[in-house]
């Protein structure tokens, strides 16, 4: 402890040093400065004029000699040499007239004209303190360390004694009374005998050791030997204070700074085992109340706050002790208000050191009401410790009723204040009350006084918004039964009595028209009168009270359209919502959102839900900030949705939702995050059952059947798949029609695309109930027959959207999109089912027992069909492919057909057979030659190759497969059918290429 105290004192001393360092450099600079300036003046006068009379120029050596001259007046500062004769000469040469018929030449300059030029922007030149190990360590520090060693050693050899048992303990204290005067004395000399002396740090080292001394002295005879009574000790400290402050104005700031320093550090190295407590506060408040008024005399602020740190450490330590009486309650009380309240205030020094003192201020407070918050708590919260706090908070609010800048302070006591009482343990009723009152009337009412006289500034304001309802909290949590919803009429009151004062607040500042502190004050004491509601109704009624509560600033906001109103209607709305959420009944109404939940009373719910979304009605209607406004909308049609779920059943919601929207559309169609919002509901009513029918979509698209099973219900389909589909058609039918907004601007596609997709879900949902295939037998029978019909469905569809596009109707399929979609879904589901996966040639099918009258044969031709309206729909650049596709469609079709003639219903279980298989061969000729008219006729080049590909397959087939198994007149029979079919087509293709004109030159066929 001694050498950390010793460290302390050689700081404060090095940090003294360096201000009065820097006071010396400043003041030789600024003298040396005034001797260059008229230096230069006088040479530039009188060199200008000897040079103009043809005079010699003044030496150069004068310019040297003169700085060599100041740096040795100063040697504390040295200052760069500038030959001012040179330049002198420079700035006159420059002011002669050039004559104009003999310009100047340019010339670089010379290096040392660089040097010499007037340069205006050029910075001043610099000093630098030259280090001087001699004079610093020689002459400057040892006057400071000396005076430190004297105080710490009169303090050691008091301690000395003490421990050797060598002097009584009268002796001990006589002779520190004496060194310390002898101390004083000696600097009363050296200041009479300063023209001796000759250095004004020896006075001051040896005033402050001699206050040091006499700081111990008293301390030593009153608090550990009891030589003297406390009045005496506390008159005696009281002059060694008084003598402190008066030799700070009388030998300087480092007197007095190293005297209160040793006075905060004397307890420490002479202190006994026994402090006398209450004498102790005493001391340490007086010191540091001396240093605190010293700051103020000599306009330095940073004294006060050092002392005031220094005195908060210390009564951070004294609370160490623990288990406080009554008298140290009541000295630690007076030391902490005297700390935390009066030596802040008296530690202002004006406007200029504002910047400085509000942080103090704040921090005094703080800490002092902390460290008295600790003596409650130790004190077992007894009435004494309360009353301290208290007057503490009263002595804030006193200081600051005529000065504002002291008012945070209060606030930062009432912050503690409240934290407090929430930690005291079992309090009586009557004793919580009644500093529970006592904290509102010091930290509320003194603010709501203020307001009423109109001298109340933000923060006032602020305090009594947040002091009421903090109490409340803290009352309730003290001795409120949340989970047992009992009537609790006190508490109830107490909210009453609390939301008076921000209440009355309001209306007093509502006429100054304060629009944020408004909404502060009057949401703060809402929130208290809807405490006590709550507090004298049952639980599940808790949205229901909300309503009353929140009209008032409905009303005001409807009237004034304010932002912060505004933002106090969203905070009551949203406070509304978490209590809907936070009563126990929640669980089970919220599930009927979703499922239909347990059984609950349906009027309840309903009033509960609608209560809650009301506010959000309100916002939508009220905000005019627009992505408020949008979330007002989307939370209103959430609790509209959710009350309504309270008495509707489950089937009917996903409906309920999507007729909202529609309605919505309708008649408000501007609300359009609400129309979202039902939207989105419908739609995640959709999920499940569309999640089901995409699995077994997924599957299907890999080979596996699609059975009956693996569908939504019809009643699923219809109750939640049919209504978001239903609702997304109407709205892009009203978006197509140009009737009302789309579901959002540039989206009426995607709307339609959606609903398209659903629909498509829900009917094919609905198409598999028909055929009811829920067996592989059944598949066998039936799946041919399914998917026919099921893509004569799909061709017929786009054909009503191609009619609906050629009539006109607007937006809905005018680029023909819709009618393609559907007709290149019904080509992909019989190329990817029929052709792929379940192609009756080789898979289990049923497709008729009559001759070209069948499924197979309607399939293709419904493939072909689609392909050729897509075809139609399509530009040129795609045409040649469709016209490939339907020539690959009907090459297929007649393969199959011819299988199906031979094989019967089930053509994959009958083999084929030699006959059948030269056939092939011959229709694909014959396909062929079909082929090429049909393209001459069209003068369609796609259907010409088409007909070469297929014919070359044909006689690669004829050659390499269908020739090595005939024999005899087959054999003939072929070669010469298709040796005559190959002539007949060679000269078919000449007689067209011959037939057609000749491209102008440079051109080629297009064909």
């Amino acid at each position: 402890m001694e050498w950390l105290v010793i460290i302390a004192l050689c700081g404060a001393a090095a940090f003294l040093w360096q201000r009065l360092a820097r006071a010396e450099r400043k003041l030789a600079m600024l003298a040396q400065q005034q001797e260059l300036t008229d230096a230069a003046l006088a040479r530039l006068t009188g060199d200008g004029a000897s040079h103009r009379s043809g005079g010699a120029p003044p030496p150069a050596e004068y310019a040297a000699a003169e700085t060599d001259a100041r740096e040795t007046r100063n040697p504390w500062v040295s200052v760069p040499s500038v030959t001012l004769a040179r330049s002198a000469e420079d700035a006159a040469a420059r002011t002669e007239p050039t004559p104009l018929s003999e310009p100047a030449p340019l010339s670089e300059p010379a290096p040392d004209d660089l040097h010499t030029r007037d340069e205006p922007d050029a910075p001043p030149p610099r000093w630098r303190e030259k280090f001087d190990f001699e004079d610093i360590f020689g002459r400057r520090l040892p006057i400071w360390g000396g005076g430190v060693a004297l105080a710490v050693a009169g303090v050691f050899a008091v301690r000395y004694s003490i421990e050797a048992g060598l002097l009584t303990p009268s002796v001990r204290v006589g002779l520190a009374f004496a060194f310390g005067l002898l101390l004083l004395a000696g600097a009363e000399l050296a200041y009479r005998f300063e023209h001796r002396v000759a250095d004004p740090r020896v006075r001051q080292a040896l005033a402050g050791a001699g206050l040091a001394t006499l700081y111990a002295g008293f301390y030593l005879a009153g608090s550990q030997y009891g030589l003297m009574g406390q009045t005496l000790a506390f008159v005696g400290l009281a002059l060694v204070t008084a003598g402190a402050i008066a030799l700070s104005f009388r030998f300087g700031l480092p007197s007095a700074v190293l005297g209160l320093v040793g006075g905060f550090a004397a307890p420490a190295l002479v202190g006994g085992e026994e402090a006398n407590l209450p004498l102790l506060a005493l001391y340490l408040g007086l010191v540091t109340a001396g240093l605190t008024l010293s700051g103020r005399s000599q306009q330095r602020p940073w004294m006060g706050a050092t002392a005031l740190v220094g005195g908060l450490g210390w009564g951070a330590l004294l609370l160490l002790a623990g288990d406080p009486d009554f008298v140290d309650i009541l000295a630690l009380g007076l030391y902490f208000i005297v700390l935390g309240a009066v030596l802040p205030a008296l530690a202002d020094t004006g406007a200029e050191a504002e910047r400085f003192a509000r942080p103090m201020r704040l921090a005094a407070a703080g800490l002092a009401s902390l460290q008295l918050a600790v003596l409650v708590a130790q004190g077992g919260f007894a009435p004494l410790a309360w009353a301290f706090y208290l007057l503490l908070g009263g002595t804030l609010a006193g200081f600051g009723w005529r000065r504002t800048v002291l008012r945070e302070a209060n606030g930062v006591a009432a912050a503690v204040g409240v934290l407090l009482l929430a930690q005291w343990p079992a309090p009586e009723p009557l004793a919580f009350a009644a500093f529970g009152a006592g904290l509102a009337l010091v930290f509320a009412a003194v603010p709501l006084a203020l307001a009423l006289r109109g001298a109340a500034r933000r923060f006032d304001l602020w305090q009594i918004a947040g002091v009421a309802p903090a109490l409340a909290l803290v009352a309730y949590g003290q001795f409120g039964q949340f989970d047992a919803d009992p009537f609790e009429p006190w508490l109830a009151l107490a909210c009453v009595a609390l939301a008076a004062f921000p209440l009355v607040a309001a209306f007093r500042i509502r006429r100054a028209e304060g629009a944020v502190d408004f909404a502060w004050l009057l949401g703060s004491g809402l929130a208290l009168v809807y405490g006590a509601l709550l507090l004298s109704t049952p639980g599940w009624g808790a949205p229901l009270l909300a309503l009353p509560v929140l009209a008032l600033p409905a009303w005001l906001l409807r009237k004034d359209g304010d932002a912060a109103l505004a933002t106090l209607l969203w905070a009551g709305a949203v406070a509304g919502l978490l209590v809907l959420v936070g009563t126990p009944h929640f669980l089970s109404e919220a599930l009927k959102l979703a499922d239909g939940g347990e059984p609950a009373p349906p009027l309840r719910g309903l009033l509960r839900w609608a209560a809650a979304a009301l506010p959000f009605v309100a916002l939508a209607l009220l905000e005019r900030r627009d992505a408020w406004r949008r979330g007002a909308e989307a939370l209103a049609a959430l609790l509209v949705y959710g009350a309504l779920a309270q008495v509707l059943p489950a089937e009917a919601l996903a409906w309920c939702a999507a007729a909202l929207a529609v309605a919505l559309a309708w008649r408000a169609p501007a609300r359009v995050m609400a129309r979202l919002t039902l939207l989105a509901i419908a739609l995640l009513w959709a999920l499940d059952p569309l999640g089901e029918w995409l699995g077994a979509g997924a599957l299907a698209l890999v080979g596996e059947p699609f059975m009956l099973g693996d569908t939504p219900g019809w009643r699923e389909a219809l109750a939640y798949l049919l209504p978001p589909a239903a609702a997304l058609a109407a709205l892009a039918g009203l978006a197509a029609l140009r009737l009302r907004a789309p579901v959002l601007p540039g989206t009426s596609w995607r709307a339609q695309g959606l609903a398209a997709g659903l629909l498509l879900v829900v009917i094919h949902t609905l198409y598999k109930q028909v055929f009811a295939i829920d067996s592989l037998a059944r598949f066998i029978e039936f799946g041919m027959a399914e998917r026919t019909v099921w893509q004569i469905a799909l061709l017929g569809a786009a054909g009503i959207a191609a009619g609906l596009a050629a009539a006109g109707v607007p937006r809905l399929g005018s680029n023909m999109a819709l009618a393609r979609g559907f007709a290149a879904a019904a080509l992909a589901h019989f190329v990817v089912f029929t052709c792929l996966w379940h192609n009756p040639l080789f898979a289990r099918q049923a497709v008729g027992a009559a001759v070209l009258a069948n499924w197979l044969g309607a399939g293709f031709a419904v493939a072909i069909a689609a392909a050729w309206l897509l075809r139609r729909w399509s530009g040129e650049r795609l045409r040649p492919w469709y016209d490939a596709a339907i020539m690959a469609l009907a090459t297929l079709a007649a393969i199959a057909l011819l299988r199906q003639a031979y094989a019967g219903a089930l053509p994959a279980a009958v083999p084929l057979g030699e006959t059948e298989d030269l056939l092939r061969s011959l229709v694909g000729i014959v396909l062929a030659l079909g082929f090429l008219l049909l393209g001459s006729r069209l003068e369609q080049r796609s259907w010409r190759i088409g007909s070469l590909v297929l014919m070359l397959a044909a006689v690669v087939k004829v050659f390499a497969i269908d020739a090595a198994e005939l024999g005899g007149l087959l054999r003939i029979a072929s070669f010469a059918a298709l040796g005559a079919s190959l002539i007949a087509l060679g000269w078919f293709y000449t007689r067209q290429l011959s037939a057609r004109p000749a491209p102008a030159s440079g051109q080629f066929p297009s064909r």
